[in-house]
């Protein structure tokens, strides 16, 4: 009888401990973030353990600007248009405008929350709770280390065929060092791809200014050739090619329009530098909103050119800019392009491994990761853990797996992100607006409505979603 009574016991102080495991667990999940004060904030920065202010407003720009310019620019805009016709350069203005949009809401909340890195996971977890952070922060780095490898694998491709340019390297590199070696169907081996990234990763983990010098030369040099590219195409182009403007209808531009989308993410780059921009407040907004007017100029001015010098059914696949100077005798221009996608890659692939360094060390921080994630180096004044643990993931996906096609799958990380960036703005307007007006209940019941009503849109197209977004801030906040 008394062991029955001991196993009894045993049974409800069980229960009872995984009750209240449970409860933990979800008043975790559901709490906010609450922000640093400005003594907190001063006291970090002061240390030596904080991260180091060096990158102006032209440095954010220029980071925007290499996180969205890559070799996409050369292949995406011909690929495109054999689809839609001339009215892809439509496509770039729909999807560039939405992007507007949702970067106006990355610029509001960074400069609501400067000087704290985090980016998207910080506005969701102070905007709505830890789980949603979280689960954001999952999409995103699902996104950027699959990202980051295929990247790494392109930058590799591009930089092998750069030297079998060289007749004495022609056809004499093995496809294992740069272009891969598949291995029964599941493994796909390729040297150069880790080494890049190795090399990468310890420009980021010397010095930001360091590895900002850099993206500020390579993003300049892709810039100056883009530029170059369409002064020089522009002199051959027939405009007689651009009719009918669309011959297969308003639909195809639309349709255009969110392919070419992600053609433009970068605004979390920006966001993700706070901590590290001298004067976050006002340098924030006209870093991401000055980044993305610059990409659209570019996308647009490509579009025009490549659609003006051959007609648009007739150009190629793989590489359509470079085929269409081919095509008009100006070999040399694919050798600068080819420069050209050396040094957007490099560029994306910096500034991709920077930002996951910087999300990482904001979960660090919050103590929902190890606490060597939060650990910044106190000579280099950067996250050296969360940088090499981000450079061995990609080093590992990009030198044994082909992941091209999956980083195209999982693109849609991306764009659940901007939208929840999106919600976030609503939600905090919201919050203001109400204040102590609202109970907690009802407030927590709008804010759930508001969030699912963003998820449930996420199936959309990128351009109506972003429009939506815009129309829903305007009228719960007015």
């Amino acid at each position: 009888m008394g062991s029955w009574y001991s196993g009894k016991d045993f049974s409800s102080v069980s229960s009872s401990s995984s009750s209240a495991c449970c409860s933990h667990f979800w008043s975790s999940a559901l709490r906010a973030k609450r922000l640093s004060s400005p003594p907190e904030k001063a006291a970090r920065e002061n240390s030596s353990y904080g991260l180091s202010r060096r990158l102006s407003v032209l440095d954010l720009i220029l980071l925007g600007i290499g996180a969205s310019i890559g070799a996409g620019i050369f292949v995406v805009t011909g690929t495109v248009a054999r689809d839609t016709g001339p009215g892809v350069t439509i496509s770039f203005i729909l999807a560039g405008a939405s992007c507007v949009i949702n970067a106006l809401c990355y610029a509001e909340l960074a400069s609501r929350f400067p000087a704290v890195v985090g980016g998207a996971y910080l506005y969701a977890y102070t905007a709505f709770n830890e789980l949603t952070a979280f689960l954001v922060f999952g999409q995103l780095m699902l996104d950027y280390h699959i990202g980051a490898a295929s990247i790494a694998r392109s930058l590799a491709n591009y930089v092998v065929t750069i030297i079998e340019l060289f007749p004495m390297f022609n056809n004499n590199i093995p496809k294992w060092i740069g272009h891969g070696e598949d291995i029964g169907g599941v493994l796909s081996i390729n040297i150069l791809a880790p080494v890049l990234l190795a090399i990468l990763t310890l420009i980021l983990c010397w010095c930001v200014g360091e590895s900002s010098v850099l993206n500020s030369f390579m993003t300049v040099l892709k810039v100056v050739i883009v530029i170059f590219i369409t002064f020089a195409g522009a002199f051959e182009v027939d405009v007689s090619n651009w009719s009918p403007f669309a011959p297969n209808g308003i639909k195809s531009i639309f349709t255009g329009a969110t392919v070419v989308f992600f053609a433009y993410v970068g605004f979390d780059a920006v966001a993700n530098s706070a901590e590290e921009s001298k004067r976050p407040q006002r340098d924030l907004p006209i870093g991401i909103i000055g980044s993305l007017l610059v990409c659209i100029a570019l996308y647009i001015g490509v579009c025009l050119v490549v659609t003006g010098m051959v007609p648009y059914q007739f150009l190629g696949e793989d590489a359509p800019l470079s085929e269409a100077f081919t095509s008009k005798g100006l070999k040399y221009v694919s050798v600068l392009i080819s420069i050209g996608a050396v040094a957007g890659l490099t560029t994306t692939l910096l500034v991709g491994l920077y930002v996951q360094s910087r999300l990482y060390l904001g979960l660090g921080r919050d103590g929902l990761l190890p606490l060597v994630f939060a650990k910044v180096d106190r000579k280099r004044h950067t996250p050296i853990h969360s940088q090499v643990w981000v450079g061995i993931v990609a080093s590992v996906l990009a030198g044994l797996f082909n992941v091209h096609v999956l980083s195209h799958i999982l693109s849609v990380g991306t764009l659940t992100g901007y939208s929840v960036v999106s919600a976030c703005v609503v939600a905090l307007r919201w919050k203001d607006k109400m204040g102590s007006q609202a109970s907690p209940s009802n407030r927590r019941e709008g804010l759930c409505r508001c969030t699912g009503l963003f998820l449930s849109v996420g199936s959309t197209s990128a351009s109506n979603l972003h429009i939506l977004q815009y129309v829903l801030i305007c009228s719960v906040t007015s």
